[in-house]
């Protein structure tokens, strides 16, 4: 599989950013890199403003990168805001929610342990 081209207005971003528009959930996603059985999985998400992503259990480490819009992420009582271009790191916590404040787009790695 060849490299995907992820840019903010990309063909994959703009298909991602349509097919959310078009969810109930709001939400529509693309794994980028990885994904059952490996270590590092790498997720492209779009989220219509008002969306959330919850009920996420953390694995291990998790960041996001905001691509498009803004977000904002709530774990353990913490509670980070992200532009595009920014890295919100996931807090060593149980479970996380990302809102959309406005429609966003934004890559999710994580790291799961190895066995």
């Amino acid at each position: 599989m060849g490299s995907m081209e992820i840019s903010a207005k990309g063909t994959l971003v703009e298909e991602l950013v349509r097919t959310a528009a078009e969810s109930s959930s709001g939400r529509a996603g693309r794994t980028v890199h990885g994904g059952n059985g490996r270590i590092l999985g790498q997720t492209l998400v779009a989220l219509n403003r008002g969306a959330v992503l919850d009920d996420n259990p953390n694995p291990a480490e998790t960041t996001f990168l905001v691509i498009r819009g803004k977000v904002r992420l709530s774990a353990g009582g913490e509670v980070q805001e992200g532009a595009p271009f920014e890295v919100l790191a996931v807090p060593d916590v149980e479970d996380y929610d990302l809102e959309a404040l406005e429609d966003a787009v934004v890559l999710l790695t994580v790291a799961r342990p190895s066995e």
